[in-house]
């Protein structure tokens, strides 16, 4: 027996090791998962845009008035530079509806369009339905 002090002999016969299995690359954890039941509780929306105008205060946001068929919301929106207020009347847009108002530059916005972008940011595309629906109808 030997302990971590005694150096083996160099004639000592030696026991084969194996080299482990190579374990399959793990997929990796999705980031910013949610659940289902997480998911149901976002209320998803058509509006139509009843006016659009540049924000008094602030370089990149619209003012947005939307229809959302039992009410009129006002929206506040990042879309300066990708779009003007004028090509954003009439619109029908997706909102999402029970977000929290949050003040933006001294107005409150009382909703989220929702819009994807390219990865650099330099496309901006405001989700729409691809045929005309009554404002307030569901998405889901």
């Amino acid at each position: 027996m030997t302990d971590e002090t005694t150096p083996t002999p160099p004639d000592a016969p030696t026991t084969p090791t194996t080299s482990p299995k190579p374990t399959p690359a793990a997929t990796p954890e999705p980031t910013n998962t949610i659940t289902f039941d997480d998911f149901v509780k976002v209320e998803l929306r058509v509006g139509k845009v009843i006016e659009a105008s540049d924000h008094p205060n602030a370089d990149k946001l619209i003012v947005l008035k939307v229809d959302l068929g039992n009410e009129t919301r006002q929206i506040l929106a990042g879309l300066k530079g990708f779009y003007t207020p004028e090509q954003l009347m009439g619109k029908e847009i997706t909102v999402v509806t029970n977000l929290a108002p949050r003040m933006m530059r001294g107005l409150e916005s009382q909703g989220m369009l929702l819009a994807a972008s390219s990865a650099d940011r330099s496309k901006v595309v405001v989700l729409t339905p691809d045929t005309e629906i009554e404002p307030g109808a569901s998405v889901g």
